[in-house]
């Protein structure tokens, strides 16, 4: 057998339709190739959907410990992709709940209408050799869910000059 060579679409049940696909619209800066009253497919490149979203208008809210997905991640090619991503959404009132250096990724979390949770990150520049030996090490093993970091902090550092290496250095960040 072999493994699949994507992960081509998600799909999520609502019954706060329009503000879902709002949302998750201006979240991708995607388009609906199609869309009615009960489902709308959306996507942001080549794939015909990568986000489907449907209508069903009596569904029960669901508690925080439920069982489920924890979040969806999206990577950006670069820094300047992640950051002008989260400045787009800030100035749309939709600020990430959380930002963090992974060590492996720096990342921003965001909650659609229905608290479903969106990861944006890059992939922190380094060689398979470098990221299995990161993984191994005695940093990532102290803590291996992250370091908080303040976005608007790292933005502005990288606007002024700084580089990536040392935005996402894992051992300085927080």
């Amino acid at each position: 057998m072999s493994s699949p060579v994507k992960l081509a679409h998600i799909v999520l049940k609502t019954s706060q339709f329009t503000d879902m696909v709002s949302w998750w619209k201006e979240f991708l800066e995607g388009e609906a190739r199609h869309e009615n009253d009960f489902i709308s497919f959306i996507s942001y490149d080549d794939e015909h959907h990568r986000i489907a979203i449907v209508n069903f208008p009596n569904l029960e809210e669901r508690t925080a410990n439920a069982r489920g997905l924890e979040h969806v991640a999206f990577t950006y090619d670069t820094l300047d992709d992640l950051f002008g991503q989260y400045e787009r959404m800030k100035a749309k009132g939709y600020a990430p709940y959380w930002t963090i250096n992974h060590g492996l990724t720096l990342s921003a979390y965001y909650r659609d209408p229905d608290g479903n949770q969106v990861e944006t990150q890059i992939d922190v520049p380094m060689t398979k050799k470098e990221l299995k030996a990161f993984m191994a090490g005695p940093l990532f093993a102290e803590n291996p869910i992250g370091i908080n970091v303040d976005f608007d902090e790292l933005v502005s550092r990288y606007r002024k000059g700084e580089s990536v290496a040392s935005i996402t250095d894992y051992a300085t960040a927080g």
